[in-house]
């Protein structure tokens, strides 16, 4: 049993107490005191001393006036919002303002919303349901309510920082094609952006002649509507409802509107939409349709620096728009605005610039180089501290020339300027204003950027965090975790959270047991310990749970989290980081044709945002469980997805959108060549391209569908074979599709004997796929308490609800595409036992796409795989783990202790020997 510890918890300590007890028996800690800066977007963070959500509003009950040019030079002032003594809560000003300014918050997080009877039927028709989604119901919207909570939600937007950037941003996109925006993590950049320049004069829609295939003219409209991607769909919605409610629009299918959205099996764009959020995925897929997006003035992506597969993709395709000849444009240029959270944009500005104007550059090996020195941040900071950086425009006027920030209709004069400005202009050495009239174009002109790309950035401010390192090395960072994590509980005063950073599920089951059995023996006069783990396996509820303050008196909330935390909302009361420097990392190993899922080293950017965790709310303190040497030798960025992932997707779209040498496509970063041609090996395989690399009939409709390439095969091949099995394997595929696993994994023996006893009517014992079946069957005939279904088998309710959202989208789909001769009968439907001969072909349709991930019994009783006979283990959460077949086919193959096939079922060995030679 642990000694019980006990200290005086009244008094806070001094400033070096916290570093003194560490240093006191080995001199184990040294701290440096740094003003971290946050490099991606979570959901709230304290700009010029306002606490601010995603979208960078202020939270509660908070306000602010407008920044002014020399706000962005001085500290944040402190924050005088009244606050009530006995909870240190602030108090709102505004309920009802609150509830608007949150809502989108609360959508992503699944939180239980509170109706106003007196609210009208349109704004509870774009409330949440249970399953995440917006009811966007045919119900009449009142404008009236909606230019009321417009009005509302105004003054909070002017006192974002971005609001200082308004004319900024509308001139440096008057003059030149490409603006690359860096704004701080709250700025608004994503709500605000679009609304400032969806008025502009080269966003409205212009008709124009262009040639078709054939050579004849036609005449067609192009523009007028702004596209911005997201990188996840819970995004996309959630801001275009709240842009929505600030442009005091309905978000309403068949309404007229100025807002909407389209994610994937989820579009809702009303009439006369001017501005549309979408997943990058589904920009992609508009693409294949439209290749020069036509209905769009401009194409802001968001969150770059993820640098996800499709985000690469995209800006490779959207490069060769931009700098193409424009005819299927007739002509009229397509605007990019990229926006990123980091300062490291020197090589985007490169892949993005004018061809010529950046001779050594070759795109293809970003990843890892600063292209452009003046993006530095220090090089930023300098300009800054020594008065030459560019001032930024106030409401009033720009410091380019005096854009209207009204409407743009009528005389636009965009280059008078008040005779204040021009004196200030004048005394700070800045450009003179040019004069009225047509701008002589021969002249160069202050705004426009040599090489075609704009720069800009949105300052913001954020509380300071000490970082403290360890002096040597941690042979176990695990046990170096819980001595940090139990010596900050004893020593540091509430309130003050603690967040602490682990790789992996494992590490935080293990110290959560850890930390629970000292919570136990604890003295009474220090804090009670509320131990909460965070990760992706998690329910939704459990997830969303941890991001609400303790409501328990004399408590510290100590959260043991994945990387999951680093973008997330902010865990609220978090005044303290605990980094064990290590993250779960999948890597693609395209020689063996499996993914390695390994806890390595994090980046310079993960670690720094890391440590702004501990500074969202107030001054704090970050520990990191390794040495600074180790820190400096970290990678600047994380690795971009399509260096470390399976290319198939990328290939199967670069094909579909007609690029014939994939390998010399131009991207910031190239795949290894290896990975690309065992990707074009794959699709040949699939039957999507032919002998000449070309795209097949079936290679044109697996680009076309939402979903991966195999799944697409495999939906395509179920209408193949002389059986019709299209209905199941629909339901199959709605079940692998969803963001999070269906079935809740046992922690241990005993648990997984009572999971079997509690699913003994679903598992089917010739694999996983046709328990999936099962599943999605069961389910869906339940017509009387589905989520008591779920929770009696152990199954995820949110999974299964997004499972049958894609079911029916997916039937929808197919019976437009006349795959379905008959519309399927509504749920519930009684449900019947899975005969062998329909099995069979149920299994042969996924062996036409996963072919190569099949395995054999070897004669020592493992399995090898079909394809480079490689030792391979059925993963402990398949039905068949601990069997002996004589053949399996598997859809994932994951290297986590050793070789692991997941998703597995039975199958014959002629079957693959069939399959292969086909």
């Amino acid at each position: 049993m642990p000694e019980k510890v006990h200290t005086k918890f009244g008094d806070a300590p001094g400033p070096n107490a916290l570093s003194e007890t560490y240093n006191a028996p080995k001199e184990k800690l040294k701290t440096a005191p740094v003003d971290c800066q946050e490099i991606t977007a979570p959901a709230t963070a304290r700009i010029n001393g306002i606490k601010r959500l995603r979208d960078g509003s202020p939270k509660l009950g908070q306000t602010s006036k407008s920044p002014k040019h020399d706000d962005l030079k001085q500290p944040a002032k402190p924050n005088t919002a009244p606050k009530n003594v006995a909870t240190d809560i602030e108090v709102p000003p505004n309920a009802k303002l609150i509830n608007e300014v949150l809502s989108h918050v609360q959508g992503a997080l699944d939180i239980p919303q509170k109706v106003d009877p007196a609210q009208s039927r349109s704004a509870r028709s774009q409330k949440l349901t249970s399953n995440g989604k917006h009811n966007t119901t045919q119900e009449r919207p009142n404008l009236q309510h909606l230019r009321k909570v417009a009005t509302q939600l105004e003054k909070s937007r002017k006192d974002l920082p971005i609001w200082a950037k308004k004319i900024d941003i509308r001139w440096a996109l008057r003059h030149n094609d490409v603006l690359l925006l860096n704004g701080e993590t709250g700025s608004g950049k994503s709500t605000q952006v679009p609304q400032f320049l969806c008025t502009e004069p080269w966003c409205k829609k212009q008709i124009v002649k262009v040639e078709d295939r054939n050579g004849n003219e036609e005449t067609i409209p192009i523009g007028g509507m702004i596209v911005i991607t997201q990188p996840r769909r819970v995004a996309a919605i959630t801001l275009a409802h709240r842009v929505a409610r600030e442009m005091g629009s309905p978000l309403i299918k068949g309404a007229s509107g100025e807002v909407g959205y389209s994610v994937r099996f989820d579009t809702v764009v009303p009439l006369g939409a001017k501005i549309k959020f979408v997943t990058e995925g589904m920009l992609l897929q508009e693409m294949l349709h439209d290749p020069n997006l036509r209905k769009y003035s401009a194409v802001i992506v968001d969150e770059i620096h993820e640098r996800s597969v499709d985000v690469d993709l995209l800006a490779g395709f959207l490069r060769q728009i931009i700098h193409g000849d424009k005819k299927g444009r007739g002509g009229i240029p397509l605007k990019l605005i990229v926006m990123s959270a980091t300062l490291d944009l020197g090589g985007i500005e490169a892949f993005f610039a004018k061809p010529g104007t950046q001779p050594t550059y070759q795109p293809g090996n970003n990843h890892g180089k600063v292209l452009a020195a003046h993006l530095l941040e220090l090089e930023v900071e300098g300009a800054v501290e020594s008065g030459q950086w560019r001032p930024s425009s106030d409401e009033s006027s720009s410091s380019w020339g005096g854009i209207s920030n009204s409407g743009d209709e009528g005389n636009h004069s965009i280059y008078s300027m008040p005779r204040h400005e021009e004196k200030k202009c004048a005394s700070e050495s800045q450009p003179k204003p040019l004069p009225k009239g047509d701008f002589p174009r021969s002249e160069a002109y202050y705004g426009v950027s040599e090489n075609g790309v704009a720069v800009e950035y949105v300052r913001g401010r954020q509380h300071e965090v000490n970082i403290f390192y360890e002096v040597n090395p941690a042979p176990d960072y695990l046990h170096n975790a819980l001595q940090t994590i139990l010596q900050l509980h004893v020593k540091e005063p509430l309130p003050g959270d603690i967040l602490a950073f682990l790789s992996g599920q494992e590490e935080i089951e293990t110290l959560q047991t850890q930390l629970e059995g000292y919570a136990e023996n604890i003295v009474k006069t220090l804090p009670r310990m509320k131990v909460m783990p965070l990760h992706g396996s998690l329910p939704a509820q459990a997830q969303q749970d941890v991001f609400e303050r303790v409501k328990e008196p004399f408590t510290r909330k100590i959260v043991l989290a994945t990387n999951i935390a680093e973008t997330s909302v902010t865990v609220s009361g978090v005044r303290f980081v605990v980094d064990c420097g290590k993250a779960k990392v999948k890597q693609y190993r395209p020689r063996l044709g499996m993914e390695s899922l390994l806890a390595k080293p994090i980046s310079r950017v993960s670690a720094i945002q890391r440590a702004g965790r501990a500074g969202r709310e107030a001054k704090g303190k970050c520990f990191r469980i390794y040495t600074e040497q180790d820190y400096l030798q970290l990678e600047q960025d994380d690795l971009p997805e399509i260096l470390r992932s399976d290319v198939i997707e990328a290939v199967l779209k670069m094909k579909a959108r007609g690029v014939i040498d994939v390998l010399s496509f131009p991207l910031m970063d190239s795949p290894n060549i290896v990975a690309m041609e065992k990707a074009l090996l794959q699709l040949h395989m699939m039957g999507a391209l032919d002998d000449s690399g070309n795209l097949t009939t079936a290679g044109i409709k697996m680009a076309s569908y939402p979903l991966p390439a195999a799944l697409g095969r495999v939906l395509i091949a179920a209408t193949e074979l002389d059986s019709d099995v299209l209905l199941e394997v629909i339901d199959i595929i709605s079940c692998l599709t969803t963001d999070s696993e269906i079935f809740l994994q046992p922690k241990s023996e005993e648990e997984r004997d009572d999971t079997e006893i509690a699913r003994h009517d679903i598992l089917d014992r010739r694999g996983d796929i046709l328990t999936l079946l099962n599943t999605m069957r069961r389910y869906a005939a339940e017509n009387a308490d589905r989520t008591g279904w779920c929770r009696q088998h152990l199954v995820s309710v949110r999974a299964m609800k997004m499972a049958l959202a894609i079911r029916k989208q997916l039937r929808q789909l197919c019976f437009q595409q006349k795959l379905l001769k008959f519309s399927p009968p509504p749920d519930p439907v009684a449900v019947e036992s899975i005969a062998p001969e329909r099995a069979e072909y149920i299994l042969k349709a996924f062996l036409k796409a996963f072919s190569t991930r099949t395995a054999l019994l070897a004669p020592d009783g493992t399995y090898m795989t079909t394809i480079g006979r490689n030792t391979i283990a059925i993963h402990p959460s398949s039905v068949l783990y601990g069997k002996r077949v004589e053949a399996i086919i598997f859809l994932d193959h994951v290297f986590t202790t050793k070789s692991y096939a997941r998703k597995v079922s039975v199958v014959q060995a002629d079957w693959i020997t069939r399959a292969l030679e086909y």
